[in-house]
């Protein structure tokens, strides 16, 4: 259950960010669905390669080159799913930021008592 509510809270979280944000679209509440389902996908599996592969330049960026990898995850996403677009890659690190505080802050409110 606690799954659902997160996946719900993320697509809430991406139908935020056009509102915020004039560059980043989603066209309806079916594109906000599978964008998190997807951007949760690749968070899960290509995000870590990323990392890893990048770990000298994010640690000599004292770890503001991952702002870089979480943009590019953000676009990458932008670019499969029907209904979600961004219209460039500063977009994205600017979405992926917005997203990352927005659904923290959302999660945070309307979870934290179900940790119990």
């Amino acid at each position: 259950m606690r799954l659902v509510l997160t996946w719900l809270i993320n697509a809430v979280a991406l139908l935020a960010i056009p509102y915020l944000m004039h560059s980043v679209n989603v066209t309806s509440v079916g594109a906000a669905l599978v964008a998190a389902v997807v951007l949760a996908l690749v968070n899960t599996l290509i995000r870590p390669v990323l990392l890893i592969l990048t770990l000298p330049v994010t640690v000599v960026s004292l770890g503001l080159f991952i702002f870089i990898i979480n943009g590019f995850s953000f676009w990458l996403v932008a670019q499969f799913v029907p209904g979600f677009s961004v219209d460039s890659f500063l977009s994205a690190v600017g979405g992926a930021l917005l997203y990352s505080i927005i659904s923290w802050a959302l999660t945070t409110l309307l979870l934290k008592h179900s940790d119990g």
